[in-house]
């Protein structure tokens, strides 16, 4: 579990307030008078991130002698889309062949969750997780697939509940080898639930 983050709980609630006001709410109203609380103490929760580096997660590791493919599939995670500050969320697959290191299989899942848990749009994310495995692993190659449904495009906009998006980042021999690519993606795929 990540520690949450210190944030200006009394500045988001002004915040909240004025948002209220601006849409033709009433913050005095029962049902919304706590509301600027519960949201400032969120915000520490599900930014969470921004107070993490996620580096060091990756740090310690394993010295063996395993040469071939490690995935951890199925992580699901919740972020919030930069862009229209709602949630999107999913499932992460993070896959990499060592070179000598690993690294234990939470780690891989904090460090999904500590990119996460910012403001952030998908595309980062994806390769953000990618990155800091090859700089702080350094495998011989790592594969990232995301799939995520964002609100942003279900409950507003276009509104296609179900939708889901999917980005991918491969480095190394994921990205040089299209065997070594489609292991991965039929691991992740093919390898049921």
């Amino acid at each position: 579990m990540i520690e949450p983050l210190t944030v200006d709980h009394e500045r988001i609630k002004r915040a909240v307030v004025e948002i209220f006001e601006a849409i033709g709410e009433d913050p005095s109203r029962e049902g919304l008078q706590d509301t600027p609380g519960r949201i400032a103490k969120m915000y520490s929760e599900i930014f969470e991130g921004l107070a993490v580096d996620a580096s060091d997660y990756l740090k310690v590791g394993f010295e063996v002698a395993h040469d071939e493919m490690v995935i951890l599939r199925n992580i699901p995670f919740y972020s919030m889309c930069e862009h229209h500050f709602l949630p999107f969320h999913g499932e992460a697959h993070v896959g990499y062949v060592p070179d000598g290191r690993v690294v234990g299989i939470s780690k891989l899942a904090r460090t999904v969750e500590a990119f996460a848990r910012r403001p952030q749009i998908q595309e980062v994310l994806t390769t953000q997780v990618a990155e800091a495995i090859m700089e702080h692993v350094k495998p011989d190659g790592v594969a990232v697939v995301v799939e995520a449904e964002h609100l942003c495009m279900t409950m507003r906009g276009v509104q296609k509940p179900g939708s889901r998006m999917v980005t991918s980042a491969m480095r190394g021999m994921f990205r040089k080898s299209d065997v070594t690519r489609a292991e991965f993606l039929a691991l992740v795929h093919g390898g049921g639930r």
